[in-house]
């Protein structure tokens, strides 16, 4: 009965490995070029428009389920539709410098159904100066 009970366990067990395997196997993995677009120096009230670009290197289709700016100044655009593995897709952002001076660290956060990167930061990096300040 003891073996019984120790074979059924190890039994069981393995179903729950195999289980897990093909769940994260079949799942959906995003993958940036590039996470940080750094604008450089631009003038107050100048708008920033940058496109960040992904590939699903899974084997599930991928989906953007939100995105959010760090303020009203970081307006992010994406597609609803699911990425099929393999495939591309773009995160557009908008940042409007209207009424901001000085270094600006500006983020867009991304949830996704990718199990590893259920959140994904992008960044938008520059400065704000006026001519007087630019540097040539």
């Amino acid at each position: 009965m003891k073996k019984l009970m120790i074979s059924m366990f190890l039994l069981l067990a393995a179903f729950a490995v195999k289980a897990q395997e093909a769940t994260v196997s079949e799942a959906a993995k995003i993958e940036f070029e590039n996470k940080l677009y750094n604008f450089g120096e631009i003038a107050p009230g100048d708008t920033v428009n940058h496109v960040f670009t992904f590939k699903n290197i899974g084997t599930a289709p991928l989906k953007i389920l939100s995105a959010r700016g760090s303020c009203g100044c970081t307006v992010p655009k994406y597609s609803t539709d699911a990425v099929a593995p393999g495939k591309s897709g773009e995160v557009f952002v908008r940042f409007n410098s209207a009424g901001k001076r000085g270094n600006q660290n500006k983020t867009v956060t991304l949830v996704t159904n990718d199990p590893t990167a259920q959140q994904v930061i992008l960044t938008l990096r520059g400065n704000i100066v006026t001519a007087g300040e630019r540097r040539e």
